[in-house]
């Protein structure tokens, strides 16, 4: 069976948060036909991203396949498109089906505007944890943590932590010794290096 991820992207939308994991998943998906990472937007028109780089998104939301892994990265774009009603009831809808949800940095605040992490422990930025403990006072979010999960939901703190999130995702659904297969892959020598075992 195909696992198919999928991340979205927006304008303004933070390059490393969705390009850290895309490497992961696609390092991992090397020498197998079992894993399929695409990248979706509101349209198909290229996205601008926070940083000035420019994708061309794999679908629009409305062609958008059936997904196992919903991947939200943050970025400030965030901040307007929390309040894009028809792109988090998408995310709310997509999230139902979803094996795993998933987000990097500020990605989290659109998770909690489609209402996936109330009465549940989240990460962000740090320099964000306090405006979104404001915002979503249902929800505990933890600081100095790079990734937590929450039943199906794993959220990562900024940027690079993404990065190690995707790899312990991979350890969860491929197995440990394929995650560090594909972190050897990638030459990303962490401190401390990936050590997740199967929970």
């Amino acid at each position: 069976m195909t696992t198919t991820i999928g991340i979205l992207l927006f304008e303004d939308s933070e390059e490393l948060d969705f390009v850290g994991p895309w490497e992961v998943f696609t390092m991992a998906a090397q020498g197998r036909d079992d894993i399929r990472v695409l990248t979706l937007a509101e349209s198909a028109e290229p996205v601008r991203c926070a940083k000035g780089m420019r994708v061309i998104p794999d679908h629009d939301l409305a062609n958008a396949p059936a997904l196992d892994i919903l991947l939200v990265p943050g970025g400030v774009g965030t901040r307007s498109e929390a309040d894009n009603t028809e792109l988090i009831a998408w995310i709310a809808k997509t999230a139902g089906s979803c094996t795993w949800v998933t987000s990097v940095c500020t990605g989290s605040l659109l998770l909690a505007k489609a209402g996936l992490t109330d009465g549940k422990r989240i990460t962000t930025h740090w320099g964000f944890v306090p405006e979104l403990a404001k915002q979503m006072p249902g929800t505990t979010v933890l600081s100095d943590a790079r990734y937590v999960r929450d039943g199906n939901l794993v959220t990562a703190a900024g940027v690079s932590a993404g990065i190690d999130m995707a790899l312990w995702l991979t350890g969860q659904i491929w197995g440990p010794d394929h995650a560090r297969k594909t972190q050897r892959l990638m030459e990303y020598d962490p401190a401390p290096p990936y050590a997740a075992v199967v929970e």
